[in-house]
Protein backbone atom coordinates (compact mmCIF):
# COMPACT_ATOMS: atom_id res chain seq x y z
CA UNK A 1 0.00 0.00 0.00
CA UNK A 2 1.77 3.57 -1.18
CA UNK A 3 1.58 6.76 1.34
CA UNK A 4 -1.18 8.69 -0.43
CA UNK A 5 -3.46 4.98 -0.99
CA UNK A 6 -5.76 4.40 1.86
CA UNK A 7 -6.71 1.12 0.46
CA UNK A 8 -4.78 -1.82 0.33
CA UNK A 9 -3.71 -3.66 -2.91
CA UNK A 10 -4.85 -6.41 -2.02
CA UNK A 11 -8.52 -4.92 -2.19
CA UNK A 12 -8.21 -3.91 -5.82
CA UNK A 13 -6.89 -7.00 -6.80
CA UNK A 14 -9.91 -8.92 -5.49
CA UNK A 15 -12.01 -6.30 -7.42
CA UNK A 16 -9.96 -6.70 -10.54
CA UNK A 17 -10.12 -10.59 -10.33
CA UNK A 18 -14.27 -10.20 -9.81
CA UNK A 19 -15.24 -8.34 -13.27
CA UNK A 20 -16.04 -11.73 -14.96
CA UNK A 21 -18.56 -12.43 -11.95
CA UNK A 22 -20.47 -9.21 -11.93
CA UNK A 23 -22.34 -10.07 -8.69
CA UNK A 24 -19.32 -11.01 -7.00
CA UNK A 25 -17.94 -7.31 -8.08
CA UNK A 26 -21.05 -5.83 -6.60
CA UNK A 27 -20.86 -7.31 -3.01
CA UNK A 28 -17.18 -6.32 -2.72
CA UNK A 29 -17.76 -2.56 -3.74
CA UNK A 30 -20.79 -2.42 -1.21
CA UNK A 31 -18.13 -3.62 1.13
CA UNK A 32 -15.76 -0.95 1.26
CA UNK A 33 -18.36 1.34 0.35
CA UNK A 34 -17.88 4.40 3.14
CA UNK A 35 -20.98 4.61 5.39
CA UNK A 36 -23.40 7.31 5.54
CA UNK A 37 -22.20 8.86 8.56
CA UNK A 38 -18.62 9.19 7.72
CA UNK A 39 -19.55 11.13 4.59
CA UNK A 40 -22.07 13.04 5.90
CA UNK A 41 -19.14 13.90 8.77
CA UNK A 42 -16.73 14.61 6.23
CA UNK A 43 -19.13 17.13 4.55
CA UNK A 44 -19.91 19.01 7.83
CA UNK A 45 -15.83 19.74 8.25
CA UNK A 46 -15.45 20.66 4.49
CA UNK A 47 -18.47 22.58 4.18
CA UNK A 48 -17.34 24.39 7.17
CA UNK A 49 -14.28 24.84 5.67
CA UNK A 50 -15.21 26.02 2.55
CA UNK A 51 -15.90 29.44 2.85
CA UNK A 52 -12.90 32.27 3.71
CA UNK A 53 -14.37 34.11 6.09
CA UNK A 54 -14.55 31.06 8.21
CA UNK A 55 -10.65 29.53 7.39
CA UNK A 56 -9.38 33.49 9.07
CA UNK A 57 -11.18 32.62 12.05
CA UNK A 58 -9.27 29.58 12.45
CA UNK A 59 -5.81 31.25 11.11
CA UNK A 60 -6.43 33.51 13.84
CA UNK A 61 -7.87 30.95 16.18
CA UNK A 62 -3.97 29.42 15.55
CA UNK A 63 -2.05 31.69 17.21
CA UNK A 64 -4.10 31.94 20.38
CA UNK A 65 -7.81 31.79 21.87
CA UNK A 66 -10.33 34.69 20.54
CA UNK A 67 -13.31 36.13 22.26
CA UNK A 68 -16.23 37.02 19.52
CA UNK A 69 -16.22 41.04 19.83
CA UNK A 70 -12.57 40.62 18.67
CA UNK A 71 -13.15 37.78 15.91
CA UNK A 72 -15.95 40.82 14.92
CA UNK A 73 -12.64 43.26 14.26
CA UNK A 74 -10.62 40.48 12.03
CA UNK A 75 -13.41 40.31 9.95
CA UNK A 76 -15.03 43.32 9.99
CA UNK A 77 -18.23 41.91 10.19
CA UNK A 78 -21.51 42.26 12.32
CA UNK A 79 -22.25 40.09 15.59
CA UNK A 80 -24.64 38.66 13.78
CA UNK A 81 -22.39 37.30 10.68
CA UNK A 82 -19.37 36.10 13.20
CA UNK A 83 -21.88 34.53 15.31
CA UNK A 84 -23.25 32.36 12.25
CA UNK A 85 -19.57 31.43 11.42
CA UNK A 86 -18.62 30.29 14.70
CA UNK A 87 -22.37 28.50 14.85
CA UNK A 88 -20.78 26.52 11.48
CA UNK A 89 -17.45 25.98 13.05
CA UNK A 90 -18.60 24.60 16.26
CA UNK A 91 -20.68 22.20 14.32
CA UNK A 92 -18.38 20.76 12.21
CA UNK A 93 -16.41 20.21 15.53
CA UNK A 94 -13.53 22.17 14.54
CA UNK A 95 -13.41 25.20 17.44
CA UNK A 96 -14.84 25.44 21.28
CA UNK A 97 -15.94 28.04 23.01
CA UNK A 98 -16.08 28.72 27.05
CA UNK A 99 -17.69 31.53 28.43
CA UNK A 100 -16.29 33.87 31.32
CA UNK A 101 -19.02 36.55 32.47
CA UNK A 102 -20.62 37.81 29.18
CA UNK A 103 -17.79 36.79 26.82
CA UNK A 104 -17.86 33.77 24.86
CA UNK A 105 -14.07 32.74 23.83
CA UNK A 106 -13.12 30.42 20.80
CA UNK A 107 -10.49 28.42 20.69
CA UNK A 108 -9.50 25.43 17.92
CA UNK A 109 -11.03 21.80 19.08
CA UNK A 110 -8.06 19.75 17.50
CA UNK A 111 -4.84 20.35 16.41
CA UNK A 112 -5.54 17.97 13.53
CA UNK A 113 -7.68 21.03 12.07
CA UNK A 114 -3.86 22.69 11.51
CA UNK A 115 -2.93 20.12 9.49
CA UNK A 116 -6.23 20.31 7.41
CA UNK A 117 -5.49 24.16 6.84
CA UNK A 118 -1.55 23.16 6.00
CA UNK A 119 -2.82 20.52 3.42
CA UNK A 120 -5.14 22.98 1.80
CA UNK A 121 -2.52 25.42 1.47
CA UNK A 122 -0.40 23.30 0.08
CA UNK A 123 -2.79 21.42 -2.46
CA UNK A 124 -3.64 24.67 -3.15
CA UNK A 125 -0.16 26.24 -4.15
CA UNK A 126 -0.11 23.60 -6.99
CA UNK A 127 -3.41 24.16 -8.20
Amino acid sequence: MSETDSTPDDVYDTIDRLYDDPDAKIAALQDIRPSVEDVAGQGTVFKALGNEDRLRVLEVLRQSECCGCELQVVLDAPQSTVATHLRKLKAAGLVKSRKKGKWSYYRIADTAVFELLDLARAVGEDA
